[in-house]
């Protein structure tokens, strides 16, 4: 393509040319389309997180974790690492309650900051969303001489 121009003194005139490429689909790519992340997604993303700050034996209430033990042992069953998570997800921001059991001796305090921070860097990292709040409850302190919860079988 040629343009002609005149100079400010309009006296001469210059031939400029110009290739113009042409334009996709029009606009940043952010703006075509939209991207939906399931609570399921961030719940186990959080339950990760959490799981790998020390002082956190494990996640969920006591009944939470008998169902979850019966069902780890359930042959092609899966471990469950959203266990003690709930998730609330909007379209830019989600907000955590987790249900943590923490090792007898440690600060409680200091592990649910731990986890909060955690679990913060973790869902913004990955997700791309704003985490508003983590709720943390401690239902639960594993002692040192308490045996690993183990269901008993009914069939013998």
């Amino acid at each position: 393509m040629t343009d002609m121009t005149t100079t400010p003194e309009g006296d001469h005139e210059h031939q400029i040319s110009t290739r113009k490429t042409p334009r996709r689909g029009g606009g940043d790519p952010a703006t075509r389309g939209r991207t939906t992340i399931a609570d399921g997604v961030v719940e186990k993303i959080a339950g990760l997180a959490a799981r790998d700050v020390v002082g956190v034996h494990t996640m969920g209430s006591g009944l939470a974790r008998t169902f979850g033990a019966v069902r780890d042992r359930v042959p092609g069953g899966s471990k469950s690492v959203s266990r003690g998570v709930k998730a609330e997800v909007g379209e830019v921001q989600t907000a955590l309650d987790l249900e943590i059991v923490v090792d007898y001796g440690v600060s409680i305090a200091d592990v649910a900051h731990a986890v909060r921070e955690n679990v913060i860097a973790a869902v913004e990292r990955m997700t791309g969303l704003e985490v508003v709040e983590v709720n943390i409850a401690v239902s639960d302190v594993k002692l040192p001489e308490e045996e690993e919860e183990e269901p008993e079988p009914r069939l013998q």
